[in-house]
């Protein structure tokens, strides 16, 4: 069994269920901009990229002030961001097998700075690399490279766990393995895609050495 040193993580879809704040806010977004009105099948998708970008590839013109309506009414949401079940326990028991954490996100600093502390996932964390920390993001692998300098550990000793393609394709530019976090994807693959396709994130243990 491969032995890691450190595993990475995505955080939306993959630590956290965010996907109804997000989306049902992007849709208020969109009929308040743009005057239509989406469904939530339709917004998935933007689930996988940057929220800046996506208020951009929706043709939203003033990109910085329409987001940060958009982590406004986020943050205003009824539902909270929610841990996916097993996470809190696969953390505490990441840590106990004394490998290094981090996560390599799409997710704004701001955004982190409320979902993450709130359960206290942060403290788990050895490092965080977010959208303000590269120039490229998802599938190219700089967020990735970046994580690993800081932790101090090479490709072939990572783990990089996430639930959309990008985040494969992201994995494999960087010469790490792919664990597909299935429980939280919208995002279909099949089994021999990934290295590792794991259920549960309790699961991920087994693969750990």
């Amino acid at each position: 069994m491969k032995r890691y040193k450190a595993i990475i993580y995505d955080i939306d879809g993959t630590l956290l269920n965010t996907v109804d704040q997000n989306m049902y806010s992007l849709i208020r977004i969109i009929k308040e901009e743009l005057n239509e009105d989406w469904t939530f099948e339709q917004v998935v998708p933007f689930t996988a990229q940057p929220g800046t970008k996506t208020i951009a590839d929706l043709g939203i013109r003033d990109v910085t002030g329409v987001y940060a309506r958009w982590v406004r009414y986020v943050n205003e949401y009824g539902k909270s961001a929610e841990p996916f079940d097993g996470i809190p326990e696969l953390l505490r028991a990441v840590r106990e097998k004394g490998l290094k954490q981090a996560v390599a996100s799409s997710k704004q600093r701001r955004q982190y700075g409320i979902d993450m502390p709130r359960h206290g996932f942060d403290k788990f964390m050895d490092a965080a690399v977010l959208y303000e920390d590269t120039d490229r993001h998802k599938p190219d692998p700089e967020p990735l490279n970046i994580c690993l300098s800081r932790l101090g550990v090479k490709a072939e000793e990572a783990l990089y766990v996430g639930d959309a393609r990008a985040d494969m394709e992201a994995a494999r530019n960087a010469g790490m393995d792919f664990a597909y976090a299935s429980w939280g994807s919208f995002f279909p693959m099949d089994p021999g895609e990934p290295e590792y396709y794991p259920k549960h994130p309790m699961e991920l243990l087994k693969f750990l050495g």
